[in-house]
């Protein structure tokens, strides 16, 4: 029996996908619930599932085509799997005797199984580059997180293999050019970042936090934390608290503008933004006011490993009515972070470095971070947006100020 592989029902607020890469080609065995393509929206990256065991006929659209919700992408033949043999395997078989050809296709069939296992553990971006490149994965050193393979392991393997270039030649390898497509994730990005700057009156003020107290906070009870919580005390979940806080005081912060209205969201839904090979992410911590550092710290962390796998759902991104965003984590000491619109304000993170300060009267080396918030001066004035950043800056400096609600 024939059945048609559709786009799956796109997000509400999703018009259309780009499908970026097929993971099969026509005559290859499927199985049920096997990821047949990539289909990248302009926030996330959605798989398309096989819905029966069986073998793909024939592909109705090419790679790199935008599609709609119900378009036919494919066709697959239920219960033709065991008829399905990789073409490949034939001459081998025949070149060897029976013996030799058995053990020959085990062994062939076990490194195929091997590398479609590794295949499962890539991202979308990282599979991609793989299976264009016809490289094998696991020849790859991985410096990614629990071994896993990134999109730089992959794009540094590529450089090493090119092959050299002649003497004749080599003044020009420094002016090559290459053009490639933004993805769709990239061109939200640019749309959102252009808008929030054409639309909004930004601005930005700094301050600067002495993180000792929350270092040996952390230092005392990040054991029996991690023990009883399953989840390691981090900076992030001190910052999100730290800021509802800020943010109760200074509400106008947590608020929007729509047309000539003020709207003031009496919640706390927190975006926090997480770095992936496609671009920067903002999943929302909702109702962060109601929960522990314990559950802020598992939602992030759970959020950051959907977005990295490039698994993240739509609704997880959607909303939000205040955005931290940390610049330290790849060494920016300062920067001016966008407001996430139709936010009105971001608090910008940075790296801590120990520095030389002033301490009742006497220099001492303190651990210290910049911090910044841009906002739209549109609504929020200059004593508003400095006072709330004083505000976060007294709460980390003093954590027991966040328990105490003071």
């Amino acid at each position: 029996m024939t059945t048609e592989i559709k786009v799956p029902q796109l997000p509400e607020s999703v018009s259309d996908a780009t499908l970026v890469a097929w993971h099969k080609k026509p005559g290859d065995p499927v199985r049920r619930d096997e990821n047949l393509a990539d289909l990248e929206t302009d926030k996330v990256v959605l798989e398309v599932p096989s819905p029966a065991d069986g073998v793909l006929r024939e592909l109705k659209v090419a790679g790199g085509t935008v599609v709609n919700s119900g378009q036919v992408l494919a066709l697959i033949e239920e219960g033709a799997l065991q008829s399905a043999a990789p073409a490949e395997a034939v001459p081998a078989a025949a070149a060897e005797p029976a013996g030799k050809a058995s053990g020959a296709a085990a062994a062939a069939a076990k490194v195929a199984a091997g590398a479609e296992k590794d295949k499962e553990k890539l991202s979308p971006s990282v599979r991609r580059l793989v299976e264009e490149n016809r490289i094998d994965p696991g020849a790859i050193p991985a410096s990614g997180r629990d071994g896993r393979l990134t999109k730089s392991d992959v794009v540094g393997f590529l450089g090493k293999q090119q092959p050299a270039v002649p003497a004749p030649a080599a003044a020009a390898v420094g002016r090559v050019e290459q053009r490639v497509p933004m993805t769709r994730l990239r061109q939200r990005i640019a749309q959102r970042m252009v808008e929030a700057q054409s639309t909004q009156a930004l601005l930005t003020s700094f301050n600067e936090v002495d993180l000792t107290a929350v270092q040996q906070l952390r230092a005392r009870h990040k054991d029996r934390f991690e023990k009883e919580h399953g989840v390691k005390l981090g900076f992030m979940s001190f910052f999100v608290k730290a800021c509802i806080e800020a943010l109760k005081k200074y509400p106008v912060i947590n608020a929007s503008v729509d047309g000539t209205d003020i709207v003031y969201h009496e919640f706390y839904d927190i975006g926090v933004a997480v770095s992936t090979d496609r671009g920067l992410v903002v999943p929302i911590v909702r109702d962060a006011d109601a929960k522990g550092f314990a559950a802020i710290e598992k939602e992030i962390g759970e959020y950051a490993k959907k977005a990295r796998a490039g698994s993240i759902a739509l609704e997880d991104l959607t909303g939000g009515t205040f955005t931290i965003t940390n610049g330290g984590v790849f060494g920016s000491l300062m920067s001016t972070p966008i407001v996430n619109a139709p936010q009105s304000a971001i608090l910008g993170m940075h790296k801590i470095q120990d520095r030389p300060m002033v301490v009742d009267g006497q220099i001492a080396i303190r651990p210290m971070m910049y911090i910044a918030i841009t906002y739209d001066h549109r609504i929020i004035d200059g004593r508003e947006a400095v006072q709330f950043l004083v505000s976060v800056k007294e709460c980390l400096e003093d954590p027991g100020r966040m328990l105490l609600g003071i």
